[in-house]
């Protein structure tokens, strides 16, 4: 338990301090130091959850399962790595006087609150508490996206604040009726937010009610996760912002957001099989609806993309429908593709940005037209970049290719008439990345475009441990998959 509260107060208490300092080469390690303490903790909390099994806290305000533990482990990885690539990158920005030393002070606090908000969410035990912590990491991704106050920069802030801030009312909203519903049940005001509370009376819960919260749940929270139609944010937040930034907000926050959707289809769910209510699947069907629709139109708009950013940003819209689309299928081998999934995607995606980060710095510039000849400028660069769309793009022995296999296998048992659907969708997107890829890694060099200093350890350790996945799951967390498959539907994959 007392690794729970470790987990928090680290990011927490460091953001405090990196506010404080001034030194920048300070700060960057510093940034590191705290990311490595938090991923140890997390370390140490997942082993006890191994060993004993999920536990609450005595004041029911934290729950750890097999679900979120794995999360919370990736979220603090991804927050070592990025970090690491994080330090000679800022120091780059700051050498070109984009940023000024102030504001360096700024970007290692936020991303520290932004770590510390999606840690929260993932250990909270109160739907309200998940609200505030999404919210939380809202605000500090509007000082990341804004860091370099360019006039596109603070649009597309602007544009990121108002329209989450849209969405994340539509949750709030829905948090207050999964409240009511809740009321009529337990008479318990003080546990009415409580998830194991609610999950324990789920079945009791009013299915009208329940539907009607799940409706506004799924597009407040959809809206983080990045579901078209509500996804205009999250191209803008990627491009203008710095490039750490699209790191963690793909390979962190869009999974937060999807977990707290599917922690709501949880207790919907169950509220809707009564025999009554017409159509007990509603919340999977909406899942569904709106993830297929996210993954065909974020695969069409690759075509579209001028800048490298964008383009990797619609590709994370793309895989972010695919996961909404399996977890509405739900049953055993869909979450479990899902699941895993959720875990290569953040590898492979924050490895993409921190590769796309040192290539825009090579070139001079995001635009595609602008980027040639990687491979020949700085070959670790290009490789990196090219694996790593690969690895993206399904390429078996990838770890993606193994998460897409099973998502459309079960779409194969479940829904057959959509599985040309899904096929289509990921030909559409393997052709759109790599008719840009292609030319960016192996065209002719452009005149000026030099080597500049590049950290690819993590895009490396990134890429090794997806390869590694799709090989061999590793028997433990395999073991965590499959609990949390059976926490999540109610049956074994494994």
């Amino acid at each position: 338990m007392n690794s729970v509260y470790l987990i928090l107060l680290l990011p927490l208490s460091g953001a405090l301090l990196l506010a404080m300092i001034r030194s920048p080469v300070v700060a960057g390690w510093l940034n590191i130091g705290i990311s490595v303490a938090t991923f140890l903790a997390s370390v140490n909390m997942a082993l006890i959850v191994l060993r004993d099994g999920p536990f609450l806290t005595d004041n029911s305000m934290f729950y750890i399962d097999a679900f979120n533990v794995y999360l919370i482990v990736l979220t603090s990885f991804v927050g070592i790595t990025t970090a690491i690539f994080s330090r000679p990158y800022m120091r780059y920005v700051l050498s070109e006087g984009w940023v000024n030393p102030k504001r360096m002070r700024l970007y290692h606090s936020m991303y520290q609150i932004f770590l510390v908000t999606m840690l929260l969410a993932l250990t909270t035990n109160n739907l309200g508490i998940l609200w505030v912590a999404i919210e939380g990491a809202t605000l500090a991704t509007v000082l990341l996206v804004s860091l370099y106050r360019t006039p596109e920069s603070v649009e597309a802030a602007w544009k990121y604040f108002v329209l989450c801030g849209v969405g994340i009312a539509q949750a709030l909203f829905g948090t207050v009726l999964v409240y009511f519903a809740a009321d009529h049940v337990l008479h318990m005001p003080e546990a009415g937010l409580q998830w194991t509370v609610l999950y324990s009376v789920a079945s009791q819960l009013d299915p009208t009610v329940m539907s009607i919260a799940f409706v506004f749940l799924l597009v407040g929270y959809g809206t983080k996760v990045g579901l078209v139609p509500l996804h205009n944010w999250l191209p803008d937040a990627h491009s203008e912002g710095p490039t750490p930034m699209s790191a963690v907000l793909s390979g962190l926050l869009l999974n937060v957001a999807l977990y707290a959707v599917v922690r709501c289809k949880m207790l919907v769910d169950p509220a809707l099989a009564d025999p009554g209510w017409g159509t007990p699947q509603l919340a999977g069907y909406l899942m569904m609806a709106f993830g297929l629709l996210s993954f065909v139109v974020a695969g069409l708009f690759l075509y579209r993309q001028q800048d490298i950013k964008r383009m990797f940003s619609y590709s994370s819209i793309e895989h972010m429908g695919l996961m909404t689309f399996a977890f509405g299928i739900g049953g055993p081998l869909a979450t479990f593709g899902a699941l895993l999934h959720m875990t290569v995607h953040s590898l492979t995606k924050s490895a993409i940005f921190i590769a796309v980060g040192h290539a825009t710095h090579i070139a001079g510039t995001q635009f595609i037209d602008k980027i040639r000849g990687l491979i020949k400028t700085q070959p670790a660069v290009g490789w990196g970049l090219l694996i790593g769309t690969a690895t993206i793009a399904g390429f078996p022995p990838f770890g993606v290719f193994m998460s897409e296999f099973l998502m459309l296998t079960a779409t194969m048992q479940s829904w057959p008439w959509l599985t040309p659907v899904l096929l289509s969708g990921l030909a559409i997107a393997f052709a759109g990345l790599f008719r840009n890829i292609h030319p960016m890694v192996y065209g002719a060099v452009p005149e000026g475009q030099q080597p500049v200093q590049a950290n690819m350890l993590p895009v490396a350790l990134h890429l090794l441990i997806v390869l590694w996945l799709g090989i061999s799951i590793p028997s433990f967390l395999a073991n965590w998959f499959d609990q949390a498959t059976l926490l999540i539907t109610g049956s074994h994959f494994l």
